[in-house]
């Protein structure tokens, strides 16, 4: 009775706890994946699990990503050698080029438990869907979201597939670069994907010392009557380099528009990036009056290896590309980073499932659907190892279809490369290639990647282009704009030094040698430059240089024609033409007669020179002594008398009046050798002599700059001149020391009160300065040591080109 009392209980009890457990945690709290049977502790491997793609269908990236991806589903399903027979089950969304159909789209392709989405294509909607999958901790690949912003921190779980616009954009860069352009028109279209790249080009010009003159924008739905008066526009302005960043499905209205408006012809430059590659490699054929339109441009493609991988691939591609619906579903780059984004989410599902990931999800009590919604926000669930697959993601490595799939610290795939392409006859042909380990060159970028980065400039190398009009000249990439404005030529308005650029009377303003060097290079242009001259400073003191090419550089100017001296810092903000006089910086100084002395017949040596010659003429006379004095009867005697005939027979020698005789052979020689250098003594010593005695002496307490740095005393410079800073901060001569001369007047008055009486010991200027100075002088002060700098005059040039006759 007992047990039976005790076995009611237990029962009891047991049934108690398990109405507790059923109330705590009712069904659906701990879910499976839809097709993926998943639990707690997801102790086995599911059967089948939800992948997701979102792209539009009816696009051209579209139609060849559909093929490729469920070619790469297929084919993952065939592998025994991943995911050990779990199976990928792929749901497909058409975006349908909207933001907010692919809104709507994603959102009810999360309410099917997905682990991984591919897609979006477009820029625009991977922007917004990137905040579905954040807050659901699903991993979005993209294959052609090109946008830089999306790699932001903003958007952990978006993963980009394939290469950013970043790295396009320093390609079209270098390229500008490359040709020697420095201005381009940014035409584009005005959503995210258009102004976020053109954003970077702009930057990566900036590095380059160059610019977008124009941003070009229009709306995607523009038609071509706005697009015609957009480039009308455009037409009329200075720069005829124009780069288009559009949509493939429509970017062909730009250029049927451009040739309408004769815009395709001798002179225009057009770089397309990989957008115009993709359109006409997904065409079976391309008609021939497209390709008519197309001549002479240059575009961008994604660079692939010509692997096995790829080639197998592209050998069944004709059997893929005829399944679903009918459309130009040719093959273009995206096809691939498509079918590799598969692949990629295989293999770390596969690493995920292996390091026990567990593939389930919960609710977020943050999802709820409020008073009448029907947007059944609860059915969401948040994947709980999202984060640990998005990691696994980070640290594949793989070699897929499109080259290595692997990801550098900023999440973008290692070794992003473009082909570079010229639009010529019925195809495309290649002219290079562009990668972010060595830019541009001709050689195939796995093969510089054993070999240390180059990017010098020297390195740089394209094959030849034939350009819009069937040229192999490169444009010059600008024209006169038609309702443009004269070039602003800024001339420094000069206190002293006037012969070289000044203020004038006459119609053109100034004049001076500078602006006569700048007129005869004009006229040797085969174009009419309109030009206006505009003084810089106030006519009081001359004006600051290094200020007048910042204003260069600032675009306040757009050239600037005087005595502007090519220095290294001026060249980094600014381009100079050719040097057309040397320049250098020397030393003036006073300089005085020097006196007759008694003693000038000792100049011409110097003490150490005198010191030498009579150890010499007692060496010989020594040597002849001891090859003689056995066998010649002169050189014998008493020691005195030996000792007197070896003195007296060396100095005799100056003057080739020895009378003793040299018996012996070697004795004969050493005197024919010792002869001929007494000659060459005697010729220096009398040329010296001579010159000391006729011409007049002039002498200096400063040497040269060394002697300058020792001392203490003051230096003076031209006011303006790039010395200043060349004497403190190269010399380390301090600024209490230098004095700042406005003229050539102040420079005398200087020089000749000297140190003492407020003036200077020396003055500091540029060779042209100080041989214009030193002509009204009357040699009464003259240039001390050598030229110690060496560097010329140039134009400051930003947007025109000078001719390179000027030397």
């Amino acid at each position: 009775m007992e047990e039976v009392l005790l076995i009611s209980r237990f029962i009891t009890r047991s049934l108690i706890l398990l109405s507790l457990w059923f109330l705590c945690f009712p069904p659906g709290v701990v879910c499976d994946t839809g097709n993926v049977s998943a639990s707690s502790n997801s102790s086995s491997k599911p059967k089948v699990i939800n992948i997701g793609a979102l792209f539009t269908l009816n696009s051209v990236l579209g139609e060849a990503a559909n093929r490729a991806i469920q070619a790469a589903v297929d084919d993952v399903n065939s592998d025994p050698t991943i995911l050990n027979g779990v199976q990928l089950k792929l749901l497909i969304s058409d975006t349908n080029c909207s933001g907010f159909i692919g809104t709507m789209e994603a959102l009810q392709l999360m309410e099917s438990d997905v682990v991984v989405a591919i897609g979006p294509q477009s820029s625009g909607i991977a922007h917004v869907i990137s905040h579905v999958v954040n807050e659901l901790h699903v991993p979005l690949l993209s294959f052609g979201a090109t946008d830089p912003t999306l790699s932001s921190m903003q958007y952990p779980y978006f993963l980009r597939t394939t290469p950013s616009d970043h790295f396009q954009m320093y390609a079209i860069a270098d390229i500008v670069d490359y040709y020697g352009w420095r201005e381009v028109i940014a035409i584009f279209v005005d959503d995210d994907y258009g102004r976020s790249g053109i954003s970077v080009l702009g930057d990566a010009l900036a590095k380059k010392r160059a610019k977008i003159s124009y941003k070009a924008a229009f709306s995607p739905g523009d038609t071509e009557s706005k697009i015609n008066d957009l480039l009308v526009e455009v037409n009329l302005m200075e720069s005829r380099v124009y780069v288009v960043h559009v949509n493939p499905d429509t970017g062909l209205n730009i250029f049927s528009v451009a040739n309408a408006l004769n815009m395709m012809g001798s002179g225009y430059v057009w770089i397309a990036t990989d957008w115009l590659p993709s359109y006409l490699d997904s065409k079976d054929a391309v008609d021939s009056n497209t390709m008519n339109i197309l001549q002479g441009v240059i575009a961008l493609r994604h660079y692939t290896p010509d692997t096995d991988l790829k080639k197998s691939f592209m050998s069944k591609w004709n059997n893929l590309k005829y399944k679903g619906s009918a459309g130009h579903a040719g093959f273009n780059s995206y096809a691939l980073y498509a079918y590799d984004s598969v692949w990629l989410a295989a293999h770390a599902l596969d690493v995920f499932l292996n390091e026990g990931g567990n593939l389930s999800f919960s609710y977020d009590p943050k999802l709820h659907d409020t008073n009448g919604s029907m947007l059944h926000l609860a059915s969401l669930r948040v994947f709980n190892g999202g984060e640990q697959l998005l990691q696994t993601l980070l640290r594949m490595n793989f070699t897929g279809v499109s080259g290595q799939i692997q990801f550098d610290p900023d999440k973008h795939l290692v070794h992003p490369a473009y082909d570079v392409l010229n639009i010529v006859g019925t195809g495309t042909r290649r002219i290079g290639y562009w990668s972010n380990y060595s830019h541009l060159s001709v050689v195939p970028p796995e093969t510089l990647y054993t070999k240390p980065p180059n990017i010098s400039t020297g390195s740089q190398h394209l094959y030849s282009v034939i350009w819009p009009g069937d040229t192999t000249s490169t444009p010059r990439g600008w024209v006169f704009p038609n309702n443009g404005q004269p070039l602003r030529i800024a001339v420094p308005n000069r206190v002293g030094y006037k012969e070289f650029a000044s203020k004038d009377k006459s119609p053109q303003g100034v004049r001076g040698y500078c602006i006569d060097v700048f007129e005869a290079a004009i006229s040797l242009l085969p174009y009419a430059v309109p030009r206006t001259y505009m003084l810089y400073g106030d006519g009081k003191r001359n004006p600051s240089y290094n200020e007048l090419v910042s204003r260069v550089a600032q675009n306040v100017y757009d050239a600037a024609v005087g005595d502007i001296t090519i220095v290294t810092n001026r060249t980094k903000i600014v381009d100079f033409t050719q040097p057309y006089m040397e320049s250098g910086l020397v030393v003036v100084a006073l300089v005085k007669e020097a006196k007759s002395n008694p003693w000038a017949f000792l100049k011409p040596f110097t003490a150490e020179m005198w010191f030498v010659t009579a150890l010499f003429f007692l060496f010989v006379g020594a040597v002849v002594w001891i090859l003689e004095h056995r066998i010649n009867s002169e050189f014998r005697g008493p020691p005195r008398r030996q000792l007197i005939t070896v003195c007296w027979f060396s100095f005799s020698t100056m003057f080739f009046s020895h009378r003793e005789n040299t018996v012996s052979s070697l004795g004969r020689m050493v005197l024919i050798i010792w002869l001929f250098v007494v000659l060459i003594i005697n010729s220096s010593y009398t040329a010296s002599l001579t010159s000391i005695l006729t011409v007049q002496q002039l002498t200096s307490g400063i040497q040269g700059i060394d002697s300058l740095i020792s001392s203490t005393e003051p230096i003076g410079i031209q006011d303006g001149s790039f010395a200043f800073n060349y004497l403190v901060d190269e010399l380390n001569i301090a600024q209490s020391r230098i004095v700042k001369l406005k003229n050539p007047e102040a420079y005398l008055r200087a020089l000749k009160l000297g140190p003492k009486k407020g003036g200077v010991a020396a003055i500091v200027d540029e060779l042209p300065y100080v041989e214009l100075f030193l002509s009204n002088t009357n040699c009464l002060y003259r240039i001390v040591g050598p030229e110690f700098t060496k560097s010329g005059w140039g134009f400051v040039s930003i947007n025109i080109k000078l001719p390179t006759v000027i030397l």
